[in-house]
């Protein structure tokens, strides 16, 4: 049952001025680098080995910690890391600790000094927070199998029938989509939810910027967004809250819940402008983009063209060098932060999940960072850097004879990208 709650006038906090001016660079942890500095026990894959659901890579935190500098150097000023609590999957979001580095990853102590060490750098760090469901493998939920309705811990859950079929035949218990790897927590239990809130609280106390929310709205109680935003506010009101929403996402931007989401609507619209094999044509991508990032919607979105869970832009169908270019020119003038998958920057390839989820060939990437994207997309990010009006500038789309123009106004400053139909590919250009 929806559990809506009317918008709360009070105590609101606005979303924080720095993430307008933020350009984030996601890690998928396992595999972006493995540094030889860290030994985690076990056997891993070679590092050129093609990703399965199961194979793991052994990228661990001292890894990422080695490559801030390179990180800096693209000019990104904020990093978002997909889950890195103690799991027993390579992605790592079926968590089973939720106050514990994956011993794979790492330790503690590489998470506190990759924080620190990134914000020496002037990089912001956020952490992927998977609150709507946990592991089999989770403590609580582990006991109930062990327990069964005398656990404790009963009521944590929404289970429907015992013994628990964790493992053979159909899940009896709410689980994520149905799969019983991800049994579904009862956040209507204050425990529960005193669990769930403190596992926030005591990641911003160790130093982080704030939370990329996982699946949120599998978590249909408004009540719950709120109180979990005041709780991460109070410890540091200019923390990001940024959920993965999909569809039209008001119902989380009324300024008591999330900062912003995951702007999908703008990837859909890009990729059904530039990428499909039957494409929108530029009117209709207008009011798309429109409808993406509509006047006075509340936040800052995290505009993405790539992640963990699409397609990777060299990959998808129509992809070639201009298409690229002018998706990542989209990205980078239209308000919100922009956000930089991995390996983006050198073009890398990659299907459906897994194999988006690629190693980070740091071994060619002396040939591979020579690609016409790197240097180009470096020079979009230095360009909104340089230009406050890219930021913090407000948005016209219009669209007249074949011909589309976005314009960011700024007091006297005005930047327009334009986009024409053009054949094979279309044409675009930016005018200062």
């Amino acid at each position: 049952m929806s559990k809506n709650v009317s918008p709360v006038p009070s105590g609101r906090f606005s979303a924080p001025a720095w993430v307008k001016d933020a350009v984030f660079y996601q890690i998928f942890p396992d595999r972006f680098c493995r540094s030889a500095k860290y030994k985690a026990v076990g056997k891993f894959v070679d590092w050129d080995t093609l990703p399965t659901r199961e194979n793991m890579f052994g990228g661990n935190l001292v890894g990422i910690c080695e490559k801030l500098e390179y990180i800096a150097s693209l000019g990104v000023n904020a990093i978002y890391l997909c889950p890195i609590f103690k799991s027993n999957s390579n992605h790592r979001y079926h968590t089973v600790d939720y106050f514990e580095i994956d011993p794979v990853l790492g330790t503690l102590k590489d998470f506190d000094k990759l924080v620190k060490n990134a914000h020496k750098l002037g990089l912001r760090v956020i952490l992927d927070g998977v609150f709507n469901h946990c592991s089999r493998g989770f403590f609580q939920f582990n006991s109930l199998m062990e327990l069964g309705k005398n656990s404790p811990y009963v009521d944590w859950f929404h289970v429907h029938g015992w013994p628990l079929h964790a493992y053979s035949g159909k899940p009896n218990y709410d689980c994520w989509w149905g799969y019983p790897a991800l049994p579904k927590f009862n956040t209507d239990n204050p425990d529960v939810r005193d669990y769930l809130f403190s596992v926030g609280e005591y990641w911003m106390k160790r130093g982080i910027d704030g939370w990329r929310l996982d699946v949120p709205n599998e978590i249909d109680d408004d009540s719950f967004w709120q109180e979990f935003r005041r709780r991460i506010k109070a410890i540091n009101p200019d923390a990001y809250i940024v959920g993965e929403i999909w569809d039209e996402p008001s119902r989380w931007l009324q300024g008591d819940q999330f900062d912003g989401v995951m702007n999908y609507q703008f990837r859909k619209a890009v990729l059904a402008y530039l990428f499909d094999e039957k494409p929108i044509d530029v009117a209709e991508f207008a009011k798309r983009l429109q409808d993406a990032f509509p006047e006075g919607r509340f936040g800052v979105p995290m505009n993405l063209l790539g992640s963990h869970d699409t397609i990777r832009l060299a990959s998808l169908p129509c992809s070639n060098l201009q298409r690229v270019k002018l998706a990542l020119a989209l990205l980078f003038f239209l308000p919100g932060a922009p956000c930089i998958y991995y390996g983006e920057e050198i073009g890398m390839l990659g299907g459906k999940d897994p194999d988006n989820r690629r190693s980070f060939p740091w071994d060619k990437f002396p040939e591979m960072h020579k690609a016409p994207v790197y240097d180009y997309l470096k020079s979009l990010i230095a360009l909104r850097n340089k230009e406050r009006v890219l930021r913090d500038g407000s948005l016209e789309i219009a669209y007249s004879a074949g011909r589309l123009e976005i314009v960011r106004t700024l007091g006297k400053k005005k930047m327009t990208l334009a986009i024409s139909a053009a054949k094979p590919d279309p044409a675009f250009e930016i005018n200062d």
